[in-house]
This record gives structure tokens, C-alpha cells and sequence, in this order.
């Protein structure tokens, strides 16, 4: 798109599509670490570390939000375009901290940083796109199709999953007929 768009139309797009975004995860305990170019990263799990899979859940839940928010996302100087918009998810240890005296930023840094953006280029349009690790973190709340193995540059084969949404909550009737002797 930004070979057909001027610069000025490529900035006012990412401009507006940031800000979509912006309003989506302030309603999540996830962290937007930095754009860069048409990358949009966010984090859960820090500054504040929790205990347990939030962090995970937090990040399911988020992308699962974002995808379905872009879907009603105009592009303005291309109305008959939609993003298509690829989101790559994964789980582990990184170091955060400031860099940079001029302009100073707060960056993440680590394999799991690579391979989360791994998964974000090795994936679909229109999909969310994780890793195994990040998969088991899931307990079963979220409804996942294995993709199978992909070689992820820099990783080697992985086995990685679609993230498609959460599991309907089931509900158990009290009036069951079951008898526990059988």
C-alpha cells in the first residue's frame, strides 16, 4: 500500500490505525512497548510480573480484540482496501530497559522478542499466529488449530498454532440424570 499511497497518506493511516489500536489495548493489562514502521509491539507480563498464565490470556484476549477491531477499520484515502492485519504471539523471559541518551527509549530485548516477531512474519493475514510455548500457557481457555511445523528463520522447525478464540464457557445443568454408581 505505501508504494500507491503519498507519504503524508501513510502517516495519517498509521496515525489513525495506532490510535484504533491504542483504544483497544488500554482495556487490557498489556504494556504498548513501540511502533516501528508499520510494527505495532505490545507486551503483558511487564513492568509488573504476575503470577500464574495472566499475561498470556491478557495477550489472547487483546489479539483476538484487535483482529476483530480492524475488520470495521476504513482506511481513508483507500476506502475499498482493508488492513490485513498479521498478529504473532509468543511467551518467555526478555530484558526491558532504556536505551539512548538523545532519544531515549524503552525497548524489550531477547529470543522471545524475535520470536514473537517470527511468528508475526511467518503468519497470515487476518490470523493470529503463536508458538507452542505460548499455546500451553492457554490451559485450554482459547480454541487453537494447529498449524503444524514451520521453519522460523532464525529458530528452525517449530510447531505453531492459529489462535482462533476462546472456548464457549459450558454449563452444567443441576438436574443431571447420571447416577455416580454407575
Amino acid at each position: 500500500m505505501s508504494a500507491r499511497s503519498s507519504p503524508l497518506e501513510v502517516v495519517e493511516f498509521l496515525n489513525e490505525l495506532y490510535t484504533c489500536f491504542d483504544s483497544v489495548i488500554e482495556n487490557f493489562d498489556v504494556y504498548k512497548v513501540e511502533t516501528i514502521g508499520d510494527a505495532y509491539m505490545v507486551a503483558s507480563g511487564l513492568p509488573v510480573v504476575r503470577e500464574g498464565n495472566f499475561h498470556a490470556h491478557e495477550m489472547a484476549r487483546m489479539a483476538l480484540q484487535l483482529l476483530e477491531t480492524v475488520t470495521n477499520f476504513r482506511i481513508r484515502h483507500r476506502p475499498n482496501e482493508t488492513v490485513k492485519l498479521r498478529i504473532g504471539v509468543h511467551s518467555g523471559p526478555c530484558c526491558a530497559g532504556v536505551v539512548g541518551l538523545k532519544r531515549p527509549r524503552y525497548c524489550l530485548f531477547g529470543d522471545t522478542v524475535n520470536t514473537a516477531s517470527r511468528m508475526e512474519s511467518t503468519g497470515m493475514p487476518l490470523k493470529i499466529h503463536c508458538s507452542e510455548k505460548f499455546a500451553n500457557l492457554l490451559d485450554g481457555e482459547f480454541i487453537l488449530d494447529k498449524r503444524g511445523v514451520v521453519d522460523v528463520k532464525g529458530k528452525g522447525d517449530m510447531t505453531t498454532f492459529w489462535l482462533l478464540g476462546p472456548t464457549p464457557k459450558t454449563s452444567v445443568s443441576s438436574n443431571s440424570n447420571s447416577n455416580d454408581n454407575e
